[in-house]
C-alpha cells in the first residue's frame, strides 16, 4: 500500500518503537501484518485480566489479543472504534471493553497517538489499571458495577508492561567446584 511520505515515515517509526517495546517485555508479543510499512498489528498480552466463564462467573485469564489499525488519515483523526479491535477472549470482563462487540474504549484518543501509547493503554485496561466506573461511559455496564464494588482488587496484574522475567544466575566457578 502506498502512503504519503510523512505517513510512511510515521508508520516505520511506530513499527520500530512497537517492536522495541515488545522486545523489552515478556508480557507483550507484537505482530505486524504484512504491509510495507505495516499499519495493522496484533498485540498479544500475557498478563492477568478478567473473563466470564461458561457459567457466567468471573475468572482470571492470562492471554488477551487486540488488533490495532493506523488508518491513512490517522494523523488527522483517530476514532477508538476504528483503531482498536478486541480480538479475544470473547468473554472478557471489563467496563472499557464491549461485552457484545469488538470495541475498546481507551478514553480520548488523539490523532497520531503513538503505537507504544496504544499498547500501554490496552495493557492498562486489560490489567485493570485503567477502569471507568461511570456507567454512562462504560461499554460493559455489568463489569462497570462490579468494578465500582471491587476497586480494592485492582490492578489485577501489577507488573509493568516493560518487564522481563528474572533470569537465573549461572553458578560461579567456586559453586560448581563444590
Amino acid at each position: 500500500m502506498s502512503h504519503p511520505p510523512m505517513f510512511d515515515a510515521f508508520l516505520r517509526a511506530q513499527l520500530e518503537a512497537g517492536l522495541a517495546l515488545a522486545e523489552a517485555s515478556d508480557l507483550l508479543d507484537l505482530t505486524p501484518l504484512p504491509d510495507d510499512p505495516p499499519c495493522r498489528f496484533v498485540a498479544r498480552f500475557q498478563a492477568a485480566g478478567l473473563v466470564l466463564d461458561d457459567a457466567g462467573l468471573i475468572q482470571r485469564a492470562e492471554r488477551f489479543e487486540v488488533g490495532i489499525w493506523l488508518p491513512p488519515d490517522y494523523l488527522r483523526r483517530a476514532e477508538p472504534w476504528q483503531v482498536l479491535t478486541w480480538l479475544g477472549p470473547v468473554q472478557v470482563f471489563h467496563p472499557n471493553i464491549s461485552a457484545r462487540g469488538p470495541w475498546i474504549c481507551p478514553g480520548v484518543l488523539h490523532p497520531g497517538t503513538p503505537l507504544v501509547d496504544l499498547l500501554y493503554q490496552c495493557y492498562e485496561i486489560i490489567t485493570y489499571q485503567k477502569v471507568t466506573t461511570a456507567e454512562h461511559d462504560a461499554l460493559n455496564p455489568a463489569a462497570c458495577g462490579w468494578a465500582r464494588d471491587n476497586r480494592h482488587r485492582f490492578p489485577i496484574d501489577r507488573r509493568p508492561l516493560k518487564w522481563r522475567r528474572p533470569r537465573p544466575t549461572p553458578p560461579t566457578a567456586m559453586e560448581t567446584a563444590e
